[in-house]
């Protein structure tokens, strides 16, 4: 057995395992992917970890309409359009997973599984060579990782039992108490501060970011956490001069100039997950382009901050 029994019974709700990462932290890692998040982010780019549970996922593209799925169905969610289409009701599915199975080709999915601390660490460490020749790690993501506290804190106590470099992405939104026990044996934090005013954020989130605010500073003075400050940066929404200002004035004043500030360009791979999942709240936005973000990196410089464009180290 790879892994110590003591993490054995701790299990949690993950969404992917994504190997050979370099935009989450230093060097190659590997990204484990957590379900569940307080936050809607109107830009997310993963709409698959919103919700805890699992979720069926539906790639039109893919379907060839032979039926197979109507054939299994047990809660009668599958069936045949005006259009001769296969259409899903998913007010009666259960995400059973029988339609998964019998589609050949890849049309539907589950997302969302159950998995042990240990069954994510036999996974993370096949590509334990990469991660430690190139000086990278594991890093915990969703989602949310704090929406399961026991689950994240017992992964990065394996991952440290194995000696490897533990990073974790994060809105910080919490409770204090909860931020402590959940990232005691964190390496560095990716820290997501979406936007400065609470009246923003809200729009932009559907919470206040006061919490996200206040466990900034904890993490930094009272835990002494490595910490980089990460900024989705999404035209007609976040990225506005008097937002960045703001929150790079804030990093300066409360964390202090030794913390880095990552601009991260909006992309729209989200879209397209969002359709799959039944959802219609798409977003229309183009993407930046690094002549135009590097204005804000400016700001940030001008505030002596070490700022970049993008979330690779």
């Amino acid at each position: 057995m790879i892994m110590e029994s003591k993490y054995a019974d701790i299990k949690g709700r993950i969404f992917d395992i994504q190997p050979f990462s370099v935009h989450d932290g230093p060097g190659i890692r590997t990204t484990v992917f957590l379900k569940g998040c307080p936050l809607r982010c109107v830009w997310c780019h993963n709409p698959e970890s919103n919700n805890c549970g699992p979720e069926l996922m539906l790639h039109t593209d893919k379907c060839t309409g032979c039926g197979r799925c109507l054939e299994v169905c047990p809660s009668g969610a599958v069936r045949t359009g005006g259009d001769g289409t296969v259409v899903t009701d998913r007010a009666l599915c259960t995400q059973c997973g029988e339609c998964v199975k019998v589609c050949e080709y890849g049309a539907r999915e589950i997302t969302g599984k159950e998995e042990s601390v240990q069954e994510v660490m036999d996974a993370v460490l096949k590509d334990r060579l990469f991660m430690e020749t190139s000086g990278g790690g594991v890093t915990i993501s969703g989602g949310e990782p704090l929406m399961q506290p026991a689950f994240t804190a017992g992964l990065a106590a394996a991952f440290h039992d194995e000696r490897l470099h533990v990073a974790v992405e994060t809105s910080g939104f919490t409770g204090s108490q909860v931020l402590r026990s959940a990232f005691r044996d964190i390496d560095l934090i990716l820290y997501d501060i979406k936007a400065f005013d609470e009246d923003l954020h809200i729009r932009c989130t559907g919470v206040s970011n006061r919490t996200i605010l206040e466990n900034a500073v904890i993490l930094k003075k009272e835990m002494h956490k490595d910490m980089v400050i990460r900024i989705p940066s999404v035209p007609g929404y976040n990225l506005t001069p008097d937002n960045i200002r703001k929150t790079g004035e804030f990093v300066a004043r409360s964390l202090g100039t030794d913390v880095p500030v990552h601009l991260l360009p909006y992309h729209n791979l989200g879209e397209g997950k969002k359709e799959s999942l039944g959802r219609n709240d798409f977003l229309d936005v183009k993407a930046p382009g690094n002549d135009e973000l590097k204005e804000y990196t400016d700001i940030l410089n001008g505030l002596g901050l070490a700022a970049q464009i993008g979330g690779s180290m």
